[in-house]
């Protein structure tokens, strides 16, 4: 696969525009795997770092892994309208500052986010605020994964063997909700096949930057 035309992205004076990419899917639809895979094939394409209230885990580091907020700093953070999305998830907060986006961008490269339906949708809102100039107004493109039926994804996960019953049959139901969303995303993509995905994943990342 030819994968010059997103590779080493010129800055924003000579006409290369950043873009800032949401992907979104069920657990078990392939979401990380893709996502990983196109990180380590082109350079230019980076994970967005969150922010979090939680402590550091092992040897994540901060500003590479996470940027680590106390709970005072974050909440402020909130109030000012520094994050384009955030969530509260078993007592932590979770977030993406505008400001670290912007950054990446700003230095041309595509910041990917691995995010839910429901951060997606705080970013969307986020976007009205933006000046219609702003690289991550202009960046913006949204990717939903789907799994090829519920059935399959339903033998992806108890194939991964590491979840329970219980813990599967509460993943089904959310993935039923999420996907009720898919229709909101600009580009839906059936992960029925990984490597037929991911050249649809790239594909519509090109037809994002117009090539």
């Amino acid at each position: 696969m030819d994968n010059e035309l997103i590779e080493e992205p010129a800055a924003e004076p000579r006409g290369v525009r950043p873009l800032m990419i949401v992907v979104s899917a069920p657990s078990g639809a392939g979401k990380s795997t893709l996502c990983n895979r196109l990180v380590a094939e082109f350079p230019n394409v980076a994970y967005s770092v969150s922010c979090t209230t939680r402590e550091p885990r092992g040897e994540e580091r901060d500003g590479e892994d996470y940027f680590f907020l106390s709970k005072k700093e974050f909440k402020e953070r909130i109030k000012n309208g520094e994050f384009l999305e955030y969530a509260k998830v078993h007592g932590n907060f979770y977030g993406t500052l505008e400001d670290t986006v912007l950054y990446a961008m700003e230095e041309g490269r595509h910041v990917l986010l691995d995010i839910d339906v429901q951060g997606a949708e705080q970013i969307r809102g986020s976007l009205g605020r933006l000046d219609p100039r702003n690289p991550i107004r202009r960046g913006f493109v949204d990717i939903f994964i789907s799994p090829p039926s519920m059935e399959e994804l339903e033998r992806r996960l108890r194939g991964r063997g590491t979840d329970s019953d219980a813990v599967i049959k509460k993943r089904l139901k959310n993935a039923r909700e999420e996907m009720e969303h898919a229709a909101r995303y600009s580009c839906q993509i059936v992960n029925d096949d990984l490597d037929t995905a991911y050249e649809e994943l790239t594909k519509a990342i090109r037809a994002a930057l117009g090539e």
